[in-house]
């Protein structure tokens, strides 16, 4: 099969289409599947450059999302059959197979339906990010409805998704932008507040939006400085989630003064720790995440596609920043 092979950490050159025996045929659980589409993610343009999560295992293949066709399932296999549509998030952080490749093996515990209503591009790009913006929201945030959010970059790949996840649950949203363009995008995906970061004092803009009380529930997508500049934007009591690693640098004063709840999320953290149940866990919220988009209620923006011989164009592309949704590689 074809395949994107790392052999090294470093610039997208170092990601090379190759040739590869195609994986082992399913065991027990496991389902044999042929790839159709697999999206980027900033996790993946961090781990070329930086090195995986397991060095001693290379050359590795990256990407997490992976959308296709069941092409054969293991003995033990209860829940799909050949010729089922599948998503998922699995794989590509150096210890797995990702899915930069023609075919994948994956244990259906971990696996969802694909939406009927949506293409395979579709399909491929979102796992990861209906994953973090879940956890983010549902079980890190804790939110309820008629709670006021604030999200950060809300026109990125998880930005746009927790937009339509909270509107969901019935709170209101406001989310910074950089342009007005991106302001129009996250409006229509019912933003009730658009913020230009660049011509506004996102703070300012939160507490006048709220009354001068803060917001019941910051999401930060962005990392940095924003994530301590976000303190004084939110409630007493209230609640930050962060997908970044917090500098230690950060001062946590305000935080501290205002006795909010700081909650981490990292979705990769079930492959990384070997636990099932988590991992199982994540095939659920894709399965909900499933009905809900058959139904017209989510939806992932998808930016731009590339073939497997255009890997680290996609690289170059998500790593220059000001990213729209998604960019999704594709087997023509």
């Amino acid at each position: 099969m074809k395949a994107v092979i790392m052999t090294a950490p470093g610039k997208p050159e170092v990601l090379q289409l190759r040739e590869i025996p195609n994986p082992l045929p399913p065991a027990n659980t496991e389902l044999l599947i042929r790839l159709k589409a697999a999206g980027v993610n900033p996790i993946d343009t961090k781990l070329r450059d930086r090195g995986t999560f397991y060095p001693d295992k290379m050359p590795a293949i990256l990407g997490c999302d992976g959308a296709g066709v069941v092409e054969a399932v293991g003995t033990a296999v209860k829940r799909f059959r050949a010729g089922d549509e599948v998503y998922f998030c699995n794989g590509g952080i150096g210890d797995r197979q990702g899915n930069y490749a023609e075919f994948t093996t994956v244990d259906e515990r971990f696996v969802a339906p694909k939406p009927k209503s949506v293409s395979f591009i579709d399909a491929g790009a979102a796992p990861l990010v209906l994953i973090t913006a879940w956890e983010a929201l549902y079980e890190r945030g804790r939110l309820q409805p008629g709670e006021k959010v604030l999200i950060h970059a809300g026109a990125g790949g998880v930005g746009h998704v927790a937009i339509q996840l909270a509107k969901l649950k019935g709170a209101d949203v406001c989310a910074t932008v950089s342009c007005q363009g991106k302001a129009d995008f996250v409006k229509s995906l019912g933003v009730d507040y658009a913020i230009n970061y660049k011509e506004t004092d996102f703070v300012k803009a939160a507490l006048d939006w709220t009354n001068g009380e803060g917001v019941d529930l910051a999401f930060d997508t962005v990392g940095g400085e924003t994530f301590e500049k976000t303190f004084p934007a939110i409630r007493i009591y209230g609640d930050i989630v962060t997908i970044l690693q917090p500098s230690a640098q950060t001062n946590w004063k305000v935080a501290r003064q205002r006795n909010l709840r700081i909650s981490l999320e990292l979705m990769l953290t079930p492959m990384l720790q070997g636990i099932v149940e988590a991992q199982v866990h994540h095939g659920e919220i894709l399965a909900e995440c499933a009905e809900l988009m058959d139904a017209g209620k989510l939806k992932v923006c998808v930016n731009r596609t590339f073939g497997l011989e255009e890997v680290g164009k996609a690289h170059e592309l998500l790593e220059a920043g000001s990213m729209v949704g998604k960019l999704v590689i594709v087997n023509r």
